[in-house]
């Protein structure tokens, strides 16, 4: 099985300094099931790229644990499939690089820069569909491509698949990254969970675990399956994450029967939005047609967001959202972080400055196209956070819905709703005018012909864009 991970950050060789591993060198390491080898392909000023081949010895690993005499022990995919024989291999050749610790370059350490990683061929348990799920809120853009079982055949249905993933983002958080999710793909965990296992889990989570929109799934497969150990991490992540503790009462255990069932799709919605906030290190944030608070009561939540504004139109509205977040109950510290007003998203509002990012989760579907250029201007043109997320349904699932007579929209109040290339079509013309770059995530159950329910644009202002 094979990692390759490959920077254009100049001097691209600086690599070696973070991965703690010298370009011009093969190293070897010792596994519990095999050999781990790290050597450069490529290394060069303008990219360089490091391997982690891991070799598995199938035969002695049986035999080391006892196993029995069917052909099935000695012949599978264990050895040239990802799993987590390649996340204990990255636990332990890159131990350092994913704790984010470099003397000789510690402020690149904690810098993002380009990288790219790609494993040629993971096992995914749920295909391309949950690769993107469990990736793309975290920042990636996915390339994946399904791999034939048999040469000749066609790869529809096939687990295999041949992954690219690339982000602006830190060395250590892309290690820690593939760490936990490498083992959730495959869903075949090789060694014994335990307690400890939580605790692993709940570390290399921080920061990022408990807003994931597939936060459960996650959970659930890390740590095999075992729901009494799912449900205790659960509920330490949910307390470990800023919960007030005059909330406490409010945190519900997951029932063992809905562990890994789908999320509905407005909790995927505000699980897909945070995991983005989180992964770009964002402060303030404005929750833009705010309506009753169920983002905001998220970002209150988590300590890491300095100043939430809500803002809504309709001023029964924003009495109901206060009456959600208990704010009549918060701490003095907890009401000093959010501001609720009433404001409309077509007007220029001053209060929408110094924001770091603008959230409009299905807005600009209730307003007339013709008015869109105004909404355009407000956010993108005078408020100007460096990230703004905007989702709207995706016309083409409708039909996926028996209950949605055909023609009609999801809601009476929708003035359009558009198709994938309708909406990217509007999008890429409005980053381009404001020099914001773009990307398109995906929320809620992919099928293959119609895409997903919902569809979100990620905005961020290019760095070479004046204030």
């Amino acid at each position: 099985m094979l990692l390759e991970l490959t920077t254009t950050h100049k001097p691209a060789t600086d690599l070696g300094y973070l991965l703690h591993k010298h370009p011009d060198r093969v190293q070897e390491f010792s596994l519990s099931a095999g050999t781990a080898r790290v050597f450069y392909p490529e290394a060069t000023e303008d990219r360089c790229s490091c391997a982690l081949l891991v070799e598995i010895d199938s035969v002695g690993l049986v035999r080391r644990r006892g196993g029995g005499w069917s052909l099935a022990e000695y012949v599978n995919d264990r050895p040239y499939v990802a799993s987590s024989h390649l996340a204990v291999a990255i636990g332990k050749v890159f131990s350092s690089a994913m704790k984010g610790r470099c003397e000789p370059r510690q402020a690149l350490a904690d810098a993002a820069i380009p990288l790219e990683a790609r494993i040629p061929v993971v096992r995914c348990r749920g295909g391309l569909g949950l690769i993107k799920r469990l990736f793309e809120p975290l920042g990636y853009e996915v390339a994946a491509e399904s791999i034939p079982l048999e040469p000749d055949r066609k790869s529809e249905g096939s687990p295999l698949v041949d992954l690219r993933l690339s982000a602006t983002i830190r060395l250590a958080d892309l290690l820690t990254h593939l760490y936990v999710l490498i083992p959730v793909m495959d869903d075949a965990i090789h060694f014994w969970v335990d307690q400890g296992e939580i605790d692993k889990l709940i570390a290399r989570g921080e920061g990022w675990l408990n807003a994931h929109p597939e936060r459960n799934l996650i959970v659930h497969r890390a740590l095999r399956h075992q729901r009494k150990l799912s449900r205790e991490a659960l509920e330490r992540l949910v307390n470990a994450d800023g919960a007030d503790e005059e909330d406490e009462d409010d945190v519900v255990a997951e029932p063992e029967d809905v562990i890994e069932q789908p999320i509905r799709l407005v909790d995927a919605r505000m699980g897909t939005t945070m995991a983005v906030l989180r992964a770009s290190n964002v402060k303030r944030v404005v929750d833009l047609g705010c309506g009753e608070g169920r983002l905001l009561e998220l970002l209150l939540k988590n300590r890491s967001f300095d100043a939430v504004l809500g803002v809504d139109v309709s001023s029964q509205v924003l009495g109901k959202a206060e009456s959600r977040l208990k704010l009549d109950r918060k701490p003095d510290t907890v009401r000093e972080r959010i501001r609720l007003i009433q404001g409309s998203v077509l007007y220029r509002d001053e209060r929408l400055a110094g924001y770091d990012a603008i959230c409009a989760l299905e807005v600009i579907e209730h307003l007339d196209p013709p008015r869109l250029a105004a909404f355009e201007r407000v956010v993108f043109e005078f408020a100007r956070p460096r990230m703004v997320l905007i989702s709207t349904p995706n016309s083409e699932y409708n039909g996926q819905w028996e209950t949605l007579p055909a023609g009609d929209f999801r809601h009476p109040d929708h003035r359009f709703e558009w198709t994938r290339s309708e909406f990217e079509g509007w999008a890429t013309p409005v980053a381009g005018r404001h020099r914001y770059g773009v990307r398109f995530l995906t929320i809620g159950d992919i099928d293959p012909n119609v895409g997903s329910p919902t569809q979100m644009a990620v905005f961020e202002l290019a760095e070479q864009a004046d204030d």
